[in-house]
C-alpha cells in the first residue's frame, strides 16, 4: 500500500527543483537597502543654501538657462502642491529645479519669466535632464505647460536594467550606490510648493533631490553602467 504513495512523492520532489532554481534566482538579484537601512549610512553631503539659487527676474532667468544649457547636463525634479481628496487633480508643477555640480537653481512657476524660461529648458534637446519617476513629471508638465518632457533620463530604468525591481528612488539608490543616507522630511514632501516665497527648507529638498540624481548619475557612469 505504501508503493502507490511513493510515485507522488518523487513527482514532488523532482517538480522542486525549478522553484528552487527560480528561488535562487530571485536571491541573485540585488536589493535596494531599507529606510532604515539607509538611517544607518552617512548622510549625503549636499548642497547648502548658499549654492542655491532663486530666479525671479528677466535677467536672472536668462543668466541661469544660458549656464544650464551650458552644462549640457543637469539633475531634474519638480515639485507639486499636494493633493488631500479622492479625485482632486494637481495643478503642478509649481516648482522645477534644474541642479549642477556645484549649484541648483529654483524656477518657481507663478512667477512668468520663470515659466518661460523653464519651457525653453524642458523642451530642448541640448540639456539632458537626469533625475528619478520622471513619467509623473513629464504628465504634469505636459497638464500644466503643455509641452514634453524632452532630452530626460530617468534612472530608475537605469537601476531596473542592472536587476532592481520597481522604482528605486533617490533614498534607495543613493543606499545601494554611493552608500549614504538620503533623508527626504514628509512634511516638506507634503508642504505648500505654490506657496510665493519658499522656506530655507524647501529650497534646500528641492535643490539636493535634483542634486542627488546628477550625483548618482555620474557614480554609474564611472562604474560603467551609463555611457559618458
Amino acid at each position: 500500500m505504501n508503493k502507490p504513495e511513493s510515485r507522488p512523492n518523487r513527482r514532488r520532489r523532482a517538480s522542486a527543483s525549478p522553484s528552487a532554481n527560480t528561488s535562487s534566482g530571485k536571491q541573485n538579484r540585488p536589493v535596494a537597502p531599507t529606510k532604515s537601512e539607509t538611517a544607518l549610512l552617512p548622510d549625503f553631503d549636499g548642497l547648502s543654501l548658499e549654492q542655491i539659487h532663486v530666479p525671479g527676474t528677466r535677467n536672472e532667468c536668462r543668466d541661469a538657462v544660458e549656464e544650464i544649457l551650458a552644462s549640457g547636463v543637469g539633475g531634474f525634479d519638480t515639485e507639486a502642491r499636494p493633493t488631500f481628496r479622492a479625485g482632486q487633480k494637481s495643478d503642478g508643477p509649481h516648482v522645477v529645479q534644474f541642479a549642477l555640480t556645484d549649484k541648483a537653481f529654483i524656477f518657481q512657476l507663478h512667477r512668468s519669466e520663470c515659466e518661460k524660461a523653464v519651457a525653453g529648458l524642458i523642451t530642448s534637446n541640448d540639456v539632458l535632464k537626469v533625475g528619478f519617476g520622471l513619467k509623473n513629471d513629464h504628465g504634469q508638465i505636459r497638464s500644466r505647460l503643455g509641452i514634453p518632457l524632452n532630452h530626460a533620463l530617468d534612472l530608475d530604468q537605469i537601476f531596473r536594467k542592472m536587476g532592481y525591481r520597481g522604482q528605486i528612488g533617490v533614498r534607495g539608490a543613493m543606499g545601494a550606490l554611493l552608500k549614504q543616507c538620503f533623508k527626504k522630511s514628509k512634511s516638506i514632501t507634503t508642504s505648500n510648493w505654490a506657496a510665493r516665497e519658499l522656506r530655507s527648507g524647501q529650497l534646500l529638498y528641492a535643490a539636493n533631490d535634483a542634486f542627488a540624481a546628477l550625483k548618482i548619475m555620474e557614480a554609474l557612469q564611472e562604474k560603467g553602467h551609463i555611457q559618458r
